[in-house]
């Protein structure tokens, strides 16, 4: 189970947190849970979620891997840019290194495919960084079949990240073929921001005969769907997240698994 570090930000993923020692007593508590993948990125704050983790966890412990993503920029305004420009990429990563107090980033993620750039000459670029030891690895975010292909054939892809749930399976074609390559897929709103919490249908009747909550059936759901599933629930809720860690325990079984296919 890993932490997706978006919603640690102000509302609307904008600016610092209205509370923000219990940003930093979330951060916290992740890792004591186990934890070892918190994801987060630049335009997340923007800047601000990168700077909490420093700040909650740095230096971090052994075996905890900070993950980031460039090429999504946040205006003032909150509208989100796309911009996959090499330069870009290169300036974001550095400044991410920076702000997370790294040498390196162990994973690296392109946040969105820029359609004004050649995909190849975005790639290219995390690339070299790669070779630069500014990055160990590299993922990929919102990527087709085809794209993630085309990033193989330039460097190793290790990760890929889309939006990906219970009730969001778009994205089914994509974790197939990470299963098939051996790569972890990481799906975004693993809770259809909150939606799945809610007590209906085969979801909840489950949730009701497990003693668990919604949410926590969703993401045992996700985690029996494929070996390469590593589900990143956000929150800026103590009690969430424990709720969250805890999905690790909940084993559906084949029926429960069927009822909600």
């Amino acid at each position: 189970m890993g932490f997706g570090a978006m919603r640690i930000t102000g509302p609307g993923i904008l600016g610092w947190p209205d509370d923000r020692e219990n940003a930093l007593r979330v951060l916290r508590r992740a890792v004591e849970l186990g934890v070892n993948l918190i994801d987060t990125a630049d335009s997340y704050g923007p800047e601000v979620s990168e700077l909490l983790i420093a700040e909650a966890l740095h230096p971090y412990p052994d075996g905890l891997v900070i993950a980031t993503k460039g090429g999504l920029v946040r205006s003032a305004s909150g509208a989100w840019t796309r911009d996959g420009r090499p330069e870009h990429l290169r300036e974001a990563c550095e400044a991410s290194l920076r702000r997370l107090r790294l040498d390196r980033i162990e994973l690296y993620q392109l946040h969105a495919v820029d359609r004004n750039v050649p995909f190849e000459e975005s790639v290219g670029e995390l690339a070299r960084l790669r070779e630069e030891g500014k990055i160990r690895h590299l993922g990929l975010s919102n990527v087709s079949v085809e794209l993630l292909r085309r990033a193989q054939e330039l460097v190793p892809v290790v990760s890929v990240q889309n939006r990906y749930s219970l009730v969001d399976r778009e994205a089914d074609g994509v974790l197939d073929e990470c299963e098939r390559e051996g790569i972890m897929f990481l799906p975004w709103y693993p809770l259809a921001v909150g939606d799945l919490g809610q007590s209906q249908g085969a979801l909840g009747r489950i949730a009701r005969a497990r003693g668990a909550t919604p949410a926590q059936v969703a993401l045992a759901w996700l985690l029996a769907r494929s070996p390469v599933v590593v589900p990143i629930p956000g929150t800026a809720s103590l009690t969430h997240l424990e709720e969250n860690v805890a999905a690790l325990e909940l084993e559906l079984t084949d029926d429960e698994r069927s009822a909600l296919t």
